[in-house]
């Protein structure tokens, strides 16, 4: 009887601590989920045919092989900076470029 009684309680124990590691995933998803939509909002999509041509001859340059799968377009104090997701060899990558062609940190992005 001891053991039965000390194995439902092992059992409890198990179950509030994975209801306890699936609520922090899941916080951590959604603050992610809220982060991508509103880094989102800044940008209105845009077909990829229509990205200038220095920003497709930067990715041909930089990123061999890549294949530009979206873009996004966003205007700031004059400056256009573009949002490009890139597929590398299978690797998916985000990436930030000014009109020119120019490739800007994440960081930077916003000034």
């Amino acid at each position: 009887m001891k053991k039965l009684g000390l194995s439902l309680l092992a059992v409890t124990a198990m179950f509030f601590y994975s209801e306890n590691v699936n609520a922090q995933v899941e916080g951590e998803v959604e603050a992610e989920v809220e982060t991508h939509a509103q880094e989102q909002s800044d940008f209105k999509e845009i077909d990829v045919v229509a990205l200038p041509q220095p920003v497709k001859d930067a990715v041909m340059s930089d990123f061999n092989g890549a294949v530009t799968e979206e873009a996004w377009v966003k205007e700031k104090d004059g400056k256009t900076i573009y949002k490009l997701s890139l597929n590398v060899e299978g690797e998916k990558k985000k990436v930030y470029v000014d009109q020119d062609g120019n490739w800007i940190d994440k960081e930077d992005k916003d000034k």
